[in-house]
């Protein structure tokens, strides 16, 4: 099992779809990989997210992972209402393309793009949307040239 939760490297939610952690990992693949970015963190990184990735990689490996994470986990106190949000990493801030919150928590962009791209405009003009607002506007346009290609 690696050091930090497999879950938590790849900035996805635990329930989140095995496309959607094979997604995610790609994107920080392609982030940290040594060739991309020269920095003695971003080698660190990546040995821990190939870690990270091994762990949860398939659907039975996932389960090993899982199994071995809820012994692991000390219990949880119930607490009722809404959480608040958790401290974001650095590299979640910077450029990750994974949503995490709200309905489509542990959903890439371009899923929700492809679900519901209402939202992906709500999301754009609202405040916790703004880390997400240069792809979202990325993916708007795409959306909008493919429309006028149609017509």
């Amino acid at each position: 099992m690696p050091e930090r939760d497999a879950y938590e490297v790849l900035e996805v939610h635990p329930k989140a779809r095995q496309l959607v952690i094979q997604a995610a990992y790609r994107v920080l693949a392609g982030e940290y990989h040594p060739d991309r970015d020269p920095s003695p963190g971003a080698n660190r990184r990546m040995v821990e997210l190939n870690a990270a990735y091994e762990a949860v990689r398939t659907a039975d490996r996932r389960a090993v992972y899982d199994i071995q994470r809820s012994r692991a986990a000390a219990p949880v106190p119930i607490v009722m209402g809404y959480a608040e949000p958790g401290p974001r990493s650095r590299e979640s801030e910077r450029g990750s393309n994974v949503v995490d919150f709200g309905r489509y928590a542990g959903w890439t962009l371009e899923e929700v793009n492809r679900q519901d791209p209402e939202y992906l405009r709500f999301l754009s003009r609202h405040s916790s949307g703004i880390r997400y607002r240069r792809r979202i506007e990325q993916l708007m346009a795409r959306r909008a040239e493919a429309a006028a290609e149609r017509r």
